[in-house]
């Protein structure tokens, strides 16, 4: 018997953010990949983190887990296992990745597919497309993308919120606007089986959505055409992957997470994004009781990495024995790098920086929350070493919860809060910080 299975590239570790009960993987060998493919949930995430790569590198990367899963394809259908995969590549609901380089390289490696899709709507977000038009709701107004501060990414900046000039200008003109076939509200909210059914040569399709509805009911037609044999590869935010899933409630509840927290243990929270939402999320934070604020000055890691690690270590030490939560913090000053290759260096810096602090963490600490959709992927890859982790469910709309192995080394059990950088009220950070905290606490 033939299974479905949604399998996730994810650019960092933040598409788990409306589903769980899956499999994150940091690894994706071919026997990580298969054990994986016969877990019992429809769906599991490769977490590539190819956001904080340049291009080639993300290419790489997304080959080799292209490869990579072909084997293990072939492996388990030998023995009779045999899969109808969904193929996704998960990125940012505000338009910033490397399309087309993640997409393309899929296609060579997993194809043919008759058609791929952007499906950009990630609703807990408040993202959502009208007329083939990105929205993102900015203090109670919808905006175009292409007017918030996400088009203005040093890496990945863009000009348009209109889908397809967007795919004309980041496909360099090799796929035209005009080429571009539109799924509009109505069309989603209608019948579009034969549409679906007539797609080939890779077509590539823009997908509108204002509500989860809308994304439920198409799906439920992309997954009826695909049952007849089309293959269809997607470029997707969140709440795609909820359609596609059709997950029951979570087992705990998001006000009740404080379950998994072992013996009322204070936790630490590591603070790597610097959007404007972080920036005033943190300062919330920092007015909670219990909190210990720790800022890595990281003009200082260059020049004195050895002596400001053994501060911050020896700090978060201390505030975990007087039973506090640190909060480890990069400075909140924006720096300007001469070019993307000198960004992306001095990102990693930074990132290997926080990781040994990560490392360093008391054994016995009660919870992690990391802010930031790359610094949770290095949390999860580097810091915790994990090669896999279970997503448990959502703390807040669109902020996972995972945890680690029981039998990991440093860490069984802990339960690890994704916190992407750009979701979120302003008290979103202090919320999840007070749902795991001690009851004194919160």
């Amino acid at each position: 018997m033939t299974q479905t299975k949604i399998i996730v590239l994810d650019d960092d570790p933040t598409g788990s953010q409306t589903v769980h009960s899956c499999q994150l993987l940091t690894r994706w060998d071919a026997a990580t990949l298969q054990e994986a493919l016969t877990d019992d949930s429809p769906l599991f995430f490769v977490l590539t983190n190819t956001r904080g790569m340049d291009a080639t590198r993300a290419a790489a990367v997304t080959r080799e887990v292209c490869q990579n899963m072909k084997l293990a394809l072939a492996d388990l259908a030998a023995g009779g296992k045999l899969f109808n995969p969904i193929f996704v590549s998960r990125s940012d609901s505000t338009l910033r990745g490397h399309y087309p380089v993640e997409t393309d390289v899929m296609a060579e490696e997993l194809g043919s597919f008759d058609a791929h899709f952007l499906t950009p709507a990630f609703f807990e977000g408040g993202r959502f497309t009208r007329d083939s038009i990105h929205y993102l709701i900015v203090n109670g107004v919808p905006t175009p993308v292409h007017e918030t501060e996400f088009a203005r990414d040093s890496v990945f900046g863009y000009r348009h919120s209109y889908l397809p000039d967007y795919v004309e200008e980041k496909t360099a003109g090799r796929i035209k606007a005009s080429e571009v076939e539109r799924f509009v509200l109505a069309d989603v909210r209608g019948d579009v089986s034969d549409r679906l059914i007539a797609l080939k040569g890779n077509r590539c399709c823009v997908v509108d959505a204002e509500y989860q509805s809308d994304l439920n009911h198409f799906a439920e037609q992309l997954t009826a055409a695909a049952a007849q044999g089309k293959r269809f590869l997607f470029r997707s935010a969140a709440s795609l992957l909820t359609a596609l899933a059709k997950l029951p409630p979570q087992p705990v509840a998001a006000e009740a997470m404080h379950a998994y927290v072992k013996d009322n243990k204070p936790g630490a929270v590591i603070v790597g994004s610097h959007v404007k939402k972080t920036t005033a999320q943190l300062a919330i934070l920092l007015e909670q009781p219990g909190i210990v604020p720790l800022e890595v000055d990281v003009d200082r890691i260059e020049s004195e990495r050895e002596k400001l690690l053994t501060e911050i270590q020896t700090q978060a030490r201390d505030a975990h024995a007087q039973g506090r939560t640190s909060v480890i913090y990069t400075s909140r000053i924006e720096r300007q790098f001469p070019d993307q290759a000198t960004r992306l260096a001095f990102g990693e810096a930074v990132s290997a920086f926080l990781m040994d602090v990560v490392r360093s963490l008391p054994t016995t600490l009660g919870f992690l929350i990391s802010k930031g959709g790359i610094t949770s992927n290095d949390v999860l890859s580097d810091g915790l070493a994990l090669r896999t982790s279970t997503v448990l469910g959502q703390i807040l709309p669109g902020c996972s919860v995972v945890r680690c192995p029981e039998d990991h080394p440093r860490y069984p059990n802990l339960p690890v809060v994704i916190f992407p950088g750009n979701v979120g009220d302003d008290a979103a950070l202090a919320t999840a910080y007070q749902r795991l905290s001690a009851p004194d606490l919160s």
